[in-house]
């Protein structure tokens, strides 16, 4: 599978949102106030998606900014809620509020026995209290992102990441999260976060990101000022 091919998913998806770009290492905890005063913006995000080739999702383009003002707001609180459960209840996931999205990351040797795509028992656990929560908050859509290091080839690596990402998809749709809102995408070893020179870079670039933003029926109720939750 070429790059280009590897992007053509992700690009299409993305297309349709609106988009705003931010500056790597940019993490807030609460970000309703920071939404109230952002506009939507979508210019850049191919150049965006593909400069996040050797980075992060949020170093190249950011999910969010959709609405501006209150909406903005609302939907702001509604994921700072949203993250704080999620980073309450699930044990082994990292959350990060950016924009008006989320991002929940877990290492793949938390999910996962080496070079597997069975998602261990413990850890299934952990992904029902994820689903439990994304069905209370039921107005989002999901991007599921699998990441390898750079140990292997190219196509096993490609393959692993895919697989993984679809193990998760497939076991939230399993716990009642509507097939609809999620969008399993893997991306091999295209994305480090860290070196692969190192165990602990390695450790890094081996996971799954669970990306939540906010679907067309939560933008119409955050334009019309309320919020049904």
């Amino acid at each position: 599978m070429t790059f280009l091919q590897k992007l053509i998913k992700p690009v299409a998806f993305l297309l349709i949102l609106a988009m705003t770009t931010v500056t790597w290492g940019c993490q807030t905890t609460t970000n309703a106030g920071q939404g109230a005063g952002i506009g939507a913006a979508a210019g850049g995000v191919i150049g965006g998606i593909i400069g996040s080739r050797s980075g992060s999702w949020a170093k190249g383009a950011i999910i969010g900014a959709v609405l501006g003002g209150a909406g903005g707001a609302l939907i702001g609180n509604y994921m700072d809620k949203q993250a704080a459960e999620i980073d309450h209840d699930v044990e082994g996931a990292r959350v990060e509020r950016v924009g008006e999205g989320i991002r929940v990351i877990f290492d793949s040797g938390i999910l996962f026995s080496t070079g597997s795509a069975t998602i261990t028992s413990t850890s299934r656990y952990n992904i029902e209290k994820l689903a439990r929560i994304l069905n209370r908050y039921n107005e989002t859509s999901l991007v599921i992102e699998g990441h390898t290091d750079s140990i292997g080839s190219d196509d096993a690596n490609q393959s692993l990441s895919e697989r993984r990402a679809d193990s998760v998809a497939n076991l939230l749709e399993a716990y009642r999260v509507s097939g609809r809102r999620l969008s399993p995408i893997g991306y091999g070893e295209t994305r480090p976060v860290s070196s692969n020179e190192t165990e602990y870079g390695r450790k890094l670039n081996r996971r799954v990101e669970v990306l939540i933003y906010a679907n067309d029926d939560l933008k119409r109720q955050a334009d019309s000022g309320e919020l049904r939750y």
